[in-house]
């Protein structure tokens, strides 16, 4: 009998209702292992409604020390159940171990930004603004929040969110991705056991028809959403129609600047490790390489040499460095790019799409393609392909490679290698993404501050985590107060505009 993943609603496991579910798949083999609930209107209700009852009763007048306290405890057991959930994220996404350990261990960096919320709730005072009158700034909590996650990273991404939000005040309801939904779950089960009031976090699985009412119901204050750039402009433009505060994250095809006095090699194993870790199913992945000058062929070489010797395999064989991708259908859509890439003027150096794992013939395999002397005008580089394929592009200068990426209409990261000091000072500052590397072919950012890109890539004015996350799952208040002094004299009627002295 297929296993089945269910919804969590209430603090507690509720069987879906819908009569409807969907496919899970073990990547590695084709095989379905599960099935998973997909939830009504009714059902996304029922969890609105928990987080509503929760927030009214046991968590939005809850103290500082309560929330922070039970993070803690949910932190410690987090740890604990590393190994546990990186199983979970490789049995349904397909990644490798380590790169699912890596997941839940940047997760944790949320969690302990969110122990330690205190510090970023703290208000402002401001004594004596008028005779015997104080003004003090606060942050309070917005309520229901919703989260909508995608299947890239089914445990790092929720807690981009859920820990930040819950930590300020707010009660949670998840909409993680349906293709990897158990992840979700096991937060879910671990928070519980951390003592979160039921109805704090629930998790609700579905399709269109559960994103839809969350956008629209009327008791969800805010939604947080990744994943690609058109989902991302439906979610923003839907929510905020509904009156939503909104931070919706899309697609990106971040670019890696490389000048003529970089170390080639440690570009090119920052490309191969950028380009191609995780299968490059990575908002983050470095999916165009921008050689500058004479670098290119030299460059190109370096890159094929090493991308050759990766080894594909099974995200649970500890040898593997490359797992497979998501689903049959993405492996194909991914390929398509590949074999249309010559026509479109590209110079194929590596054609991975024949690639298979014996012994797992079913699996969703594909393997590394280098596409070289990329046109901007090929499909391989106009859109986000979101799997192992890299675009190498030349320029002639730095400017003319400045101006290409700028161009992109998607700006989320960005990265130039050089020894040039004034060079990469000028790029941080001239290039148009909300994330810059120096020598770092994926600068995300630690959990302090926050992560967000420009153009496409965001639709919203707030970054995830860090202060701006803070501040996202909050709402200002300013409170102006007179205690007059007994011995004060009654002030009178006075019409004119409030004095400040």
């Amino acid at each position: 009998m297929t296993k089945t993943v269910n919804h969590w609603i209430g603090g507690k496991t509720v069987e879906g209702a819908s009569g409807t579910y969907g496919p899970v798949t073990d990547p590695a083999t084709g095989a379905v292992t599960t099935q998973v609930a997909f939830a009504s209107v009714d059902e996304v209700d029922a969890a609105v409604a928990a987080a509503r009852e929760a927030y009214a009763t046991v968590w939005g007048n809850s103290s500082l020390a309560q929330r922070t306290g039970i993070l803690f405890k949910f932190r410690a057991l987090l740890d604990a159940h590393r190994d546990e959930i990186a199983e979970l994220i490789t049995a349904e996404h397909g990644k490798v171990h380590s790169d699912a350990l890596g997941e839940v261990a940047r997760g944790l960096e949320i969690v302990d930004l969110a122990c330690g919320i205190t510090v970023q709730l703290k208000g402002e005072l401001s004594t004596q603004v008028s005779s015997r009158v104080d003004v003090a700034s606060i942050r309070q909590p917005l309520g229901v929040v919703a989260g909508i996650t995608p299947f890239n990273f089914p445990a790092m991404v929720p807690m981009w969110m859920f820990p930040m939000a819950i930590a300020c005040g707010n009660t949670f309801v998840l909409k993680p991705s349906e293709k990897d939904p158990s992840a979700a779950m096991k937060i879910a089960e671990l928070l519980a056991e951390a003592g979160l009031p039921d109805g704090v976090f629930n998790v609700v699985h579905g399709d269109k028809v559960a994103v839809d009412r969350l956008l629209q119901h009327p008791d969800v204050a805010a939604v947080s959403f990744v994943g690609s750039t058109p989902i991302a402009r439906y979610i923003h433009t839907t929510a905020a129609t509904h009156g939503k505060r909104v931070q919706a994250l899309g697609g990106a095809k971040n670019h890696m600047l490389v000048l003529p006095d970089a170390d080639l090699d440690a570009a090119a194993d920052a490309a191969v490790s950028a380009a191609y870790g995780s299968a490059g199913e990575r908002c983050m992945a470095i999916s165009a390489v921008v050689a500058v000058g004479a670098t290119g062929d030299e460059l190109v070489a370096k890159i094929r040499e090493r991308a050759e010797k990766i080894k594909i395999g099974p995200g649970n064989d500890p040898t593997s460095e490359m797992g497979p991708l998501i689903t049959a259908a993405h492996r194909d859509k991914v390929a398509s790019y590949v074999h249309g890439a010559a026509a479109q003027g590209c110079e194929v150096v590596l054609d991975g799409t024949g690639y298979t794992v014996p012994g797992h013939e079913d699996g969703h395999w594909i393997g590394l393609s280098l596409l070289d002397r990329v046109p901007v005008t090929a499909d391989a580089y106009r859109d986000e392909i979101f799997g192992p394929v890299l675009c190498v592009l030349r320029a002639e200068t730095y400017e003319e490679g400045l101006a290409l990426i700028n161009a992109s209409p998607f700006g989320n990261g960005t990265a130039i290698f050089t020894r040039d000091g004034g060079a990469a000072r000028r790029f941080q500052l001239e290039v148009e993404a909300g994330m810059v590397g120096v020598n770092v072919p994926i600068p995300v950012p630690v959990g302090y501050h926050s992560f967000g890109g420009w153009k496409d890539s965001l639709f919203g004015d707030h970054h995830i985590y860090g202060n701006d996350g803070t501040h996202f799952y909050t709402r200002g208040k300013v409170v102006t107060t007179r205690w007059p002094d007994p011995a004060d004299a009654p002030a009178g009627v006075d019409l004119g505009f409030p004095r400040n002295h």
